[in-house]
C-alpha cells in the first residue's frame, strides 16, 4: 500500500461517528480495579486512626466491603483494629516495616547486604562530618552550614532516608526481626 492511500478499514463519509459518551469516564478506569487494591492503596496512606466509612469513602466501595476486608487485613496483622464506636482502623507500620526486610532478605545474599550496609554507612558518615551532629535530627535548619535552608532540607532528608535504609539492611542481616522501625546503632 502506497502511504498516500487511504486504507480500507477508515470509516467513510457515509458511517456514523463513534459515540464518545458511551464509554467509561477516563476516572472510573483509573480509580477502578479490585477493591482490595484500593482498600490496601488508602491503608498504605493513612497516618492515623481512621473511621470505616472514610477508609470505604477513599476507596470508593461500600462501608460493609471495607469492614470485611479490614476485619480480614486485622487478621494478618496489616492494619491495627482500634475498639470503640466508631471502629477505627490503623496501618501497622511493623508489619509493612517485617515485610520490607524479608524482601530484602530475599533480593540480597548476606554478601550483598553487608556491601550495601557498609556502603551506606559509608554515605552517613560523610554527612555526620559535614554537619557534626550524629543524626539529622540535631541539624538545625537554619544554622549555617553553607546551604541555603531548600538545600539543607535535601540534604538531612537523604540523610535521614539513608538511617531508614542502613536499619533495614541490618536488620535483614541480622535475620532477626526487624526493632519497632526506630534507628538503632549498626555494626557494619
Amino acid at each position: 500500500m502506497d502511504l498516500t492511500e487511504t486504507p480500507d478499514d477508515v470509516r467513510g463519509d457515509d458511517e456514523e461517528r463513534p459515540d464518545f459518551s458511551a464509554l467509561e469516564d477516563p476516572e472510573t478506569v483509573v480509580k477502578g480495579g479490585p477493591i482490595r487494591e484500593r482498600l490496601l492503596d488508602v491503608i498504605l496512606q493513612v497516618r492515623e486512626p481512621t473511621k470505616v466509612s472514610r477508609i470505604a469513602e477513599l476507596a470508593d466501595c461500600d462501608t460493609e466491603t471495607a469492614r470485611e476486608y479490614l476485619g480480614w487485613f486485622a487478621e494478618m496483622g496489616m492494619v491495627g483494629e482500634i475498639e470503640g464506636r466508631p471502629v477505627q482502623y490503623e496501618r501497622n507500620d511493623s508489619y509493612w516495616r517485617w515485610r520490607r526486610v524479608e524482601r530484602i532478605r530475599d533480593e540480597y545474599t548476606t554478601a550483598e547486604l553487608v556491601e550495601e550496609l557498609a556502603a551506606t554507612m559509608d554515605e552517613i558518615e560523610g554527612y555526620r562530618e559535614r554537619f557534626g551532629a550524629e543524626t539529622p535530627d540535631a541539624v538545625s535548619l537554619t544554622a549555617d552550614h553553607g546551604l541555603s535552608v531548600e538545600a539543607a532540607w535535601d540534604a538531612l532528608s537523604e540523610w535521614q532516608t539513608l538511617e531508614r535504609r542502613a536499619s533495614l539492611l541490618d536488620a535483614a542481616r541480622r535475620s532477626s526481626d526487624p526493632d519497632d522501625g526506630r534507628v538503632s546503632r549498626i555494626d557494619v
